[in-house]
């Protein structure tokens, strides 16, 4: 099992006004696995795959990445633990508008600690390659569309070999077209290089893609 968490709960406070967000979430994903989570805006999807990605402490539960406990172990080990098993895939792009294409698909290597220079640019132009943007490399994000920006985001996340890709509404800035394009290079290159898939989408057909459906409902995951 690559993703396990239990009894997950998350409330937020506004002045006097408590939020109830998660109320006992838990889920469990296996190796290779893909599963889509829906529910309505406002149900507490992005504040879950925070949690699940060990970017946001809940207030009690428990979350393990393989046979680790993401909140038991020291912040700097949870950093390390994202750069090096984890890879996300954000509705917005999240790119670095100084530096190039390849350097910010290379730049999740080296936060993960390599300093093999040649073998980073090797993985990070053949990831290019298999999104189609190989001829983008040098370019800068902001003159790159939406979509092709995506494309980045998604060969930046596999950039690490990640054994979980965590991906939050990633077409939800795009349409339908250039999101469906996006979303056939995010299956197929999971898929191929062996990355279990977390997706959160709003989307029914997309939601169909994936092995298994959670619906986030009243803080609780259900099967869909």
């Amino acid at each position: 099992m690559i993703l396990r968490a239990e009894n997950v709960h998350k409330t937020y406070r506004l002045g006097h006004t408590e939020l109830r967000i998660l109320r006992g979430a838990g889920l469990a994903v296996a190796d290779r696995e893909s599963l889509a989570i829906i529910g309505m805006s406002g149900a507490g999807k992005s504040t879950l795959m925070h949690i699940l990605g060990g970017l946001d402490r809940p207030d009690s539960g428990q979350v393990w990445i393989g046979d680790q406990e993401l909140y038991a172990m020291r912040a700097a080990r949870r950093t390390q633990l994202r750069a090096t098993q984890l890879g996300f895939v954000f509705q917005s792009y999240h790119l670095l508008p100084e530096m190039d294409v390849l350097e910010n698909v290379m730049l999740a290597g080296m936060a993960s600690g390599s300093r093999d220079h040649t073998d980073l640019r090797r993985r990070g132009l053949a990831l290019l390659g298999a999104v189609g943007l190989s001829e983008r490399q040098a370019h800068r994000p902001m003159e790159l569309s939406g979509g092709e920006q995506q494309r980045v985001a998604l060969a930046r996340a596999l950039m690490n070999q990640p054994r979980l890709v965590l991906a939050d509404e990633p077409t939800g800035n795009l349409d339908e077209v250039t999101g469906k394009h996006v979303l056939d290079h995010l299956f197929a290159l999971t898929r191929d290089e062996g990355h279990a898939l977390v997706l959160v989408t709003h989307d029914k057909r997309t939601a169909a893609r994936c092995d298994r459906v959670l619906r986030l409902e009243d803080g609780l995951l259900v099967e869909a």
